[in-house]
């Protein structure tokens, strides 16, 4: 490689923040954001990320015993290297390992205890550790049943409960429920930071099959509706087919759902994560600090839906 570099000695490099994302990326984000965006993107992607923590509570209780900071959106910030197992509180069960963009979408349901609630695709289970924590009666349903074998000794060590149920989403006849949230499969383009294998190992030719899967996950997460419920439905993908488009896409096809449009409030005042339609959209370069490893953010779509009928 370095002799590779040495013969090419006379051209010149490609500039930092995109030199390790492929072409077929940086042209998307480009169409999509803007070039100075992408670049951005980009750049994040490049820092090493902090460790995001959800607490069960006193936030600022963990935060000082793990040396960190809490967030304006209530996740505990930290830099630790080593296993995390070894941490202060994690045998307690204080708090779980989830990216704060990943924490927001549990959220967007307000209060849920007592209402049942179904977490479609639910494995590894941080959600499903929000949605108990937070008073409800969770449904937890993945396809894989090791994944969701590691969900269930997460809620042992973290105390909490939920049901789990080892199915395909698209056939499982379950609910109707006062809530459901659909973390959807994608391609995991706003996960880079942390998952700097994805934007080799996806290609723009998987889209069409994992929108398609979406687009059926979301007609039977409506299904599973109560009149009157609300469907949270996310990616970890900073692609709009996978985002707004399907949202789009289902409020043409299905008169009886509407939009409820997320507010900064509920945000910690953080309107630069609201899209233009009201949806959620946390970018990589967002929460930035002068310290990169401190700064940034998972790249998160959600969707908030009410089912009219």
């Amino acid at each position: 490689m370095l002799r590779r570099v040495a013969q090419s000695r006379d051209k010149p490099l490609p500039a930092r923040a995109t030199r390790d994302t492929p072409e077929w990326l940086v042209k998307r984000w480009t169409m999509t954001y803007g070039a100075d965006i992408a670049r951005a993107i980009a750049e994040a992607n490049g820092h090493e990320p902090a460790l995001d923590l959800t607490v069960k509570q006193d936030a600022e209780i963990w935060a000082e015993h793990l040396r960190g900071r809490v967030l304006p959106t209530g996740s505990v910030r930290t830099i630790a290297h080593g296993a995390i197992s070894l941490l202060p509180g994690f045998a307690e069960g204080a708090w779980w390992v989830q990216d704060a963009a990943a924490a927001l979408p549990a959220r967007l349901f307000g209060d849920v205890r007592g209402q049942s609630v179904a977490d479609l695709c639910a494995a590894p289970g941080g959600k499903t550790a929000q949605l108990a924590c937070a008073g409800a009666q969770v449904t937890a349903v993945d396809r894989s049943a090791n994944r969701l074998a590691r969900l269930r000794e997460n809620l042992i060590r973290l105390k909490l409960q939920a049901e789990t149920v080892t199915a395909d989403a698209l056939e499982w006849q379950g609910g109707p429920f006062d809530a459901v949230l659909l973390d959807a499969p994608c391609s995991s383009t706003g996960t880079i930071r942390r998952h700097p294998d994805v934007p080799w190992l996806k290609r723009e030719a998987d889209l069409p099959v994992l929108t398609s899967l979406q687009q059926r996950l979301l007609d039977r997460a409506v299904d599973l509706l109560k009149p009157g419920a609300t469907l949270v439905y996310c990616v970890c993908s900073l692609e709009p087919e996978e985002g707004i488009e399907q949202i789009v896409a289902l409020l043409a096809r299905n008169p009886n759902v509407a939009r409820k449009p997320v507010t900064a409030v509920e945000l910690a005042g953080h309107a630069e994560f609201i899209s233009k339609d009201g949806d959620l959209r946390t970018l990589p370069l967002h929460l930035p600090d002068p310290d990169p490893r401190w700064g940034g953010l998972d790249g998160f779509y959600a969707a908030r839906l009410t089912r009219n009928a």
